[in-house]
């Protein structure tokens, strides 16, 4: 994290010795020290201006990275270092950015022990699953010889059969065998089932967990669709296949606007209700996802033409009017989207296909804005 503590601490001797007479000299007329402050001035302005500005990007950075760190903490933090970084204008005084600095390291300390006990406990139930694996092969492992000693004993006796001379001390020792090998089998069984229904309950509910875990880390926590390193690895796979499929990547048409005259809540709103429209205008074979920013990204396992079809008719249903709740009521935001196309090439690897992709939505984007300037 930079900081800004030098740059005002420099901006304020700067100030001095420009107000300060040189040593044995005479102390200027006043027009003349204005004239010499004034552009010294607007440079200083200029410059904290600037450092203000990648000072607020990069707290926006923070909170849009935080969302690959820990997918489902981290929504937290991009929402506050958001609010950090809209209330840092330049008519803040120096004490409250400084102040707004400090206030700055401690969420991220914070947020990071928050982040280090999700982990922790994700690692826990992980080991919970290990030690129930573990104890049930023990438990299966005991009963098995358990029921092999009995087995064994009864095999004994058996063998002992064959040196009895009186056929009823033959029958009665064959029947009493019989009877105790029937008794251990049951006993096997009972156990076995007893076993294997304990293991299926506790490996379900972790499967449950765990489904869960990785749901929430394939997933955009603002959005809801699946998230930019889901994405890629998706990707990855069916560039290994030879099955024909397209990628689309669709950007929000003005979204900075949005955000800039209505603030990034308003924005997070409207991104929601976007991402909710795209999610039913696509086909449920299309795997949606959050690309970053303002940017989404479509997979569509078909071929060029059938591809471009479906994009036409996503087009027509996202393109519209989104009710979205303002600071002083219900905002009314029109909103369009420009769309890329572009169908995998025959051994074309991954960045060239998305490169293709992104300059086809690019095009688009530069033929919509040229035909808002001709309307005007």
């Amino acid at each position: 994290m930079i900081s800004l503590k030098k740059l005002l601490e420099s901006q304020e001797d700067s100030r001095e010795e420009g107000a300060k007479p040189a040593s044995g000299a005479k102390a200027p007329e006043r027009p003349q020290q204005e004239r010499i402050a004034e552009p010294q001035a607007a440079e200083g302005k200029s410059l904290f201006a600037t450092a203000l500005g990648a000072y607020r990007s990069a707290l926006q950075e923070f909170g849009n990275c935080s969302l690959d760190v820990c997918p489902a903490l981290g929504d937290e933090l991009k929402q506050q270092m958001q609010r950090v970084a809209e209330r840092l204008t330049p008519s803040v005084a120096p004490e409250g950015i400084l102040a707004a600095d400090g206030n700055i390291r401690q969420q991220l300390r914070d947020w990071g022990k928050r982040t280090a006990l999700h982990y922790r406990q994700k690692a826990d139930e992980v080991k919970g699953i290990l030690i129930v694996m573990a104890n049930t092969a023990e438990s299966v492992g005991e009963r098995d010889q358990r029921c092999a000693q009995q087995i064994t004993d009864v095999t004994d006796r058996l063998r002992k059969v064959a040196d009895l001379d009186d056929l009823s001390l033959i029958r009665l020792s064959i029947e009493s065998s019989a009877a105790d090998l029937k008794t251990s089998i049951d006993r096997m069984t009972s156990e076995g089932k007893a076993a294997i229904a304990q293991l299926r309950a506790e490996v379900s509910t972790y499967q449950v967990k765990l489904e869960e875990a990785e749901l929430i880390a394939s997933s955009d926590s603002l959005t809801g669709l699946r998230n930019r390193l889901y994405l890629e690895t998706q990707l990855e796979k069916r560039m290994e296949t030879m099955l024909p499929f397209c990628v689309a990547i669709v950007d929000i048409n003005g979204f900075k606007q949005v955000n800039d005259e209505h603030g990034h809540l308003v924005g997070d709103e409207l991104l929601k209700l976007f991402s909710a429209e795209l999610k039913s205008v696509c086909r449920s074979t299309d795997l949606i996802g959050r690309w970053g920013g303002d940017e989404f990204i479509i997979l569509l396992d078909s071929g060029l033409d059938d591809a471009a079809a479906q994009i036409d008719r996503l087009r027509k249903g996202v393109v519209k009017l989104y009710s979205v709740q303002g600071r002083s009521g219900t905002l009314r935001l029109p909103v369009s989207a420009s769309i890329g196309l572009a169908e995998r090439a025959n051994r074309e690897p991954l960045n060239k296909l998305l490169e293709r992709a992104d300059s086809a939505m690019y095009s688009e984007k530069a033929s919509n804005k040229a035909g808002v300037a001709a309307r005007k």
